[in-house]
């Protein structure tokens, strides 16, 4: 079930007003029975895939809490690869036979491609790393094991954050299913504020914005450098409204039920840093791959040369998990690659800004940073997005080439949608820039209520007339 539906838009208020009239020991079950609805409302016999994982994981957590020494390695070991196993049969085997394929047919032998193609559930990168989470915390001995199955499969299941997330940890989430929820007049509007913020960064900015990106990167060798460079500017706003959209929604969805998720975006194009910006961006996914992967591996804890084997492992297993393509693989190697040269250029960087007299914490120095932060992410962008590596490559040829304003003139999404599109893009900066100064929320809460509804409900019709409604999947949900 999409949040931008008229589905979701029935559904909610139904589990709502259910889960604070239901007494108390049956809420939980009333959320994983609403979770399940959420999901079936996609493909209903990819419920039996998720299924599979929350059994095999609750199953772990349990012997891994009853075992001790070689036994308990080992039992850690087979519930992880039996995880992982259900994740690369529907999102890799396809990528990798085909890559198979064409490898043998390169060297001249002729190899047949796989006869059937296989369909990724919705959301199965999510919630696979979630489950996995929770092992790997039950076996350090940083989580109990939960002893109720109904408790567990919520956790895994729970319907705002099932399909993009954040990536939960056991230590933040699944107690919260064992609280009481008492209805909160404050919590719930603070909730339903957050899911309108999120609605106008979805159907207001990035659909609105991925009505000119897809058009040109479908066909990127009918465009100009203008047109390329716009594409790829909207694209990083479209992506961060769609998939930080689709997290307000969550939180505030849950923030409702009286459930906190984990923030997982912080302005990420105000880093003055690809490091910062990694510290900014999908927090619930980098800092998984941080402790489960990065971490493990002896982090920066190590020699320089493994030091950065590390980031590049790190980065190129990031990549991959956003998909089974060869141009997400080389976007996570990229900025694998954009940190070791900060790391290896920050003292060079330092001696000629102090050469040319510029404050390290000065505006210029900031500016520059922050500038040039957000055309390595927007160059990485373009390989995030390209359909392959050779229309990526294309249009790093391009960018420069025939920046013609006439062509600009003569498109219908300039003359309809541009003044929409680029006005939106700076009330949401200047949104962001506000709050960082102030809370917004607490702000509009000190004027008089005949302030604050009329404030309220202009914002809601904004977001119903300004709205692009096409009912667009959220980006992540591919992953």
């Amino acid at each position: 079930m999409l949040f931008n539906s008229l589905e979701f838009a029935i559904f909610f208020p139904v589990v709502v007003i259910l889960y604070f009239v239901t007494p108390y020991r049956a809420r939980t079950f009333l959320v994983l029975v609403a979770s399940c609805a959420f999901y079936m409302a996609f493909i209903p016999a990819y419920l039996l895939i998720l299924a599979l994982t929350i059994g095999i994981d609750y199953a772990a957590g349990l012997w891994l809490e009853r075992t001790t020494g070689r036994p308990r390695r080992a039992l850690l070991i087979v519930s992880v690869v039996a995880t992982c196993a259900i994740l690369f049969v529907f999102k890799y085997f396809n990528f990798f036979i085909d890559s198979f394929v064409t490898s043998a047919r390169a060297f001249g032998w002729e190899v047949a491609g796989p006869a059937i193609s296989i369909i990724l559930p919705i959301g199965l990168s999510f919630h696979t790393f979630q489950s996995l989470s929770y092992v790997i915390e039950v076996y350090y001995g940083r989580q109990k094991a939960e002893r109720d199955f109904i408790t567990y499969a919520t956790y895994v299941m729970f319907f705002p954050q099932l399909v993009a997330g954040p990536i939960e940890r056991p230590q933040n989430l699944l107690h919260q299913f064992h609280q009481i929820h008492s209805f909160d007049y404050e919590r719930i509007t603070s909730g339903l504020k957050r899911m309108a913020w999120g609605f106008f960064k979805k159907l207001v900015i990035a659909d609105r914005l991925a009505l000119y990106v897809n058009d040109v990167y479908a066909s990127p060798q009918n465009f100009n450098g203008l047109q390329l460079t716009i594409a790829t500017v909207f694209f990083a706003y479209q992506i961060y409204c769609d998939f930080s959209g689709y997290s307000d929604i969550a939180i505030g969805s849950a923030r409702v039920l009286g459930f906190r998720l984990m923030e997982n975006f912080r302005t990420p194009y105000y880093a003055a840093s690809i490091s910062e910006f990694w510290r900014r961006w999908h927090i619930s996914l980098s800092t998984w791959f941080r402790d489960y992967v990065y971490l493990p591996q002896g982090g920066s804890r190590v020699s320089t040369p493994r030091w950065f084997r590390n980031l590049l492992v790190t980065f190129a297993l990031s990549g991959l998990w956003h998909g089974a393509n060869w141009t997400y693989v080389v976007w996570g190697v990229l900025n694998g690659v954009y940190l070791i040269a900060g790391i290896m250029t920050n003292p060079l960087r330092d001696r000629g800004y102090q050469l040319l007299g510029i404050k390290r914490n000065g505006v210029v120095r900031t500016f520059i940073a922050v500038g040039t932060t957000f055309a390595l992410t927007c160059c990485g962008w373009v390989i995030f997005r390209a359909e392959s590596l050779s229309d990526a490559w294309y249009i790093f040829g391009h960018f420069w080439r025939g920046w013609d304003i006439n062509e600009l003139r003569t498109e219908q999404f300039a003359l309809r949608q541009m003044p929409a599109a680029v006005l939106s893009i700076v009330f949401l900066e200047a949104v962001q820039w506000l709050h960082g100064r102030r809370p917004l929320p607490k702000l509009i809460a000190e004027y008089p209520l005949a302030v604050r509804w009329p404030v309220y409900v202009g914002f809601v019709l904004a977001v119903v007339l300004l709205g692009v409604y096409r009912q667009n999947q959220f980006i992540y949900f591919q992953f």
